[in-house]
């Protein structure tokens, strides 16, 4: 994997289920966001009148402000982009909170999440919220999932003979499929995959940090094809 070590928080303090109770313990209201909406309040459906209210301290953008998270969702899948991110989660990676990050912030179709379904959240900064996120037991699902879609597997790691994402072109339906922090991409991930992409690296370090590298390898594809 193109990764270091990962956070060194305690993963029992931190792991939760990926279909547990949505909370917001991370989010600092003293800081961000905005107070009670002035009076008449909009009576568009889309508002959440709660928020209205009370004001709205999330981690969203002025646009959403106020929205239900219902709404934000509803909106961001009519222009959600063409491809996906996955990633292996054998050993509680603590990157995958900040690949689930990156997806929202790169507007990915959806993220899957491959082998335990318990994962850490605290990177996610709660964006899980408004990404669809999916999850299949072992490669063999997630592979049957991507041929029953027609959506090409894209390894992403620095083995021997993986090709520069500078020198690919990317087929606008993918996945982009990470391995575990440290050990990267398992060997039966590497056989289901179409093609590996590297990240080119200048300095001394091996490898660079799971949650960087997703970042980098979605840009990478809305620079083909949404830029």
């Amino acid at each position: 994997m193109q990764s270091s070590s990962g956070d060194p928080s305690s993963p029992a303090d931190v792991v939760n289920d990926v279909e547990a109770a949505d909370d917001e313990p991370f989010v600092r209201t003293d800081t961000i966001g905005v107070g009670p909406h002035a009076l008449p309040w909009p009576d568009d459906p889309k508002f959440d009148r709660t928020l209205l209210e009370e004001g709205d301290k999330r981690n969203v953008t002025d646009q959403y402000r106020y929205w239900s998270r219902e709404a934000i969702v509803a909106d961001l899948d009519t222009r959600r982009h063409a491809f996906h991110v996955a990633v292996e989660n054998w050993e509680h990676d603590l990157n995958i909170g900040t690949l689930v990050r990156n997806a929202n912030a790169f507007l990915a179709a959806e993220v899957h999440i491959i082998g335990k379904r318990r994962w850490n959240r605290r990177g996610a900064m709660v964006t899980d919220r408004y990404q669809h996120v999916q999850h299949h037991p072992t490669i063999e699902d997630f592979v049957a999932w991507s041929v029953g879609n027609d959506v090409p597997i894209i390894g992403v790691d620095n083995l021997p003979g993986s090709v520069p994402f500078e020198s690919v072109s990317l087929p606008e339906r993918c996945v982009l499929l990470f391995g575990q922090e440290g050990p990267g991409l398992s060997e039966a991930a590497r056989a289901a995959v179409s093609q590996v992409c590297s990240i080119s690296q200048f300095g001394s370090t091996r490898s660079i940090n799971a949650g960087v590298a997703s970042g980098i390898a979605m840009y990478t594809w809305l620079q083909q094809h949404a830029l």
